[in-house]
């Protein structure tokens, strides 16, 4: 599965394990990223959509 936002492009995050001893590993945050089937200009769609968008109400999940 895609791990973009089709909604608001929210895609991977990277960046650093820092160990106590402050060692540094690269780390990639994924996002919370559903397949849901939603209104997109009047018919329904499977798109790729972050939970956030799905929570505020920016998508408008089809029945």
């Amino acid at each position: 599965m895609a791990n973009i936002c089709e909604i608001c492009a929210k895609g991977e995050a990277s960046g650093f394990n820092v160990s106590h001893s402050n060692l540094k590993t690269k780390r990639t945050w994924k996002p919370n990223i559903q397949r849901v089937r939603a209104l997109v200009n009047g018919e329904v769609q499977r798109v790729n959509v972050c939970t956030r968008c799905l929570r505020s109400g920016k998508v408008q999940r089809a029945i």
